[in-house]
């Protein structure tokens, strides 16, 4: 009697797909998404609206104001738009008046501007650099000014230039009858009086950015420099100011921008009557005066951005071709 013995042959072990971890389940629908529906829809809302807003509101307008700039329009139903070509800059430059003498007061801003309060922050900012004592409540009072609004800087100052209670006209003895001095009514002393205005504000301005480009120098140069000998203002001079050229790109196109679009202060000082001018004082006038022309108004618009783009673009262009020949 036989017996038949059957041997089997045990099956080999299964092994796992390459990158797949021992002991996990692989996830159903493949790879998990990181951003739920409602994820994509609220990033959605939140870049697309300010991003139709700013078309909106920034660009169609821009392009808007170019367009009417050749056209009249008294803002009442677009039926009433006509086109006259160039007639609006014709009459800008030869039949207004207060164009040019706009034109000359926006320069002066421009030049006050970057003479007088632009060295002094960068001289405030070089003095707060050096970590002297209390530096942070010293920036703080000078920066103030610049978070204030320049309506409510123009209400201050109006206090300040008070022909009867004035603080001016109260310490040099003006402010009695028949030695008056009107600072906001006389036209050869008004633009000077609001000029100081902005001016005390724009320091504020110009001694945080030039602060900021202090704090970005290396200061291995400060020290190779002292092993030289050299002394703080020739240090100064030769070492931290050329490094600071892109900060003064950056002052220089705040300061046009700053001289260009002035409105604030001078219309809460005269709106910008007998002496203190300026060109957005005239689109303003135009456009939502009693007599309301739209298109001439866009036409001193644009010639506004002609000129603030003819300053800016020329001297960014030369600018960036020296850092890459640098």
């Amino acid at each position: 009697m036989t017996t038949d013995t059957t041997t089997k042959t045990p099956e080999p072990a299964a092994v796992p797909a390459p990158g797949a971890a021992p002991g996990k389940k692989r996830a159903a629908g493949g790879h998990r998404r990181l951003l739920t529906r409602r994820d994509r829809f609220t990033l959605a809302v939140m870049a697309g609206v300010p991003t139709v807003l700013h078309v909106i509101l920034v660009w169609v307008t821009a392009l808007a104001s170019i367009l009417l700039a050749f056209t009249t329009w008294d803002g009442i139903g677009f039926d009433s738009i006509k086109w006259v070509g160039l007639d609006n800059f014709r009459q800008l430059l030869t039949d207004n008046p207060q164009f040019w003498p706009a034109v000359q007061h926006n320069v002066v801003w421009f030049v006050v501007l970057i003479l007088i309060p632009t060295p002094f922050g960068l001289f405030l900012a070089v003095q707060l650099d050096k970590r002297i004592r209390f530096s942070r409540v010293y920036q703080t009072a000078f920066f103030l000014p610049v978070v204030i609004s320049m309506a409510c800087i123009g209400f201050v100052w109006q206090l300040v230039y008070n022909p009867d209670t004035g603080l001016i006209n109260s310490i040099i003895g003006a402010n009695e009858p028949g030695h008056y001095i009107d600072w906001i009514g006389d036209p050869d002393l008004n633009l000077w009086a609001v000029l100081i205005a902005a001016s005390w504000r724009h320091t504020g301005y110009m001694m945080i950015l030039y602060l900021a480009g202090l704090k970005s120098v290396d200061p291995s140069l400060r020290e190779a420099s002292a092993l030289d000998g050299a002394g703080e203002w020739q240090t100064f001079k030769n070492v931290i100011f050329p490094t600071l050229r892109p900060t003064n790109t950056v002052v220089l196109v705040v300061t046009i921008i700053e001289a260009l679009r002035a409105f604030d202060l001078v219309f809460v000082f005269n709106k910008g009557a007998q002496g203190t001018e300026l060109l957005s004082i005239l689109v303003t006038n135009n456009i939502i005066g009693e007599s309301s022309r739209i298109g001439y108004g866009s036409a001193i618009a644009v010639v506004l951005l002609v000129i603030s783009l003819a300053v800016i673009i020329p001297y960014l262009i030369a600018t960036f071709r020296k850092e890459r020949r640098a």
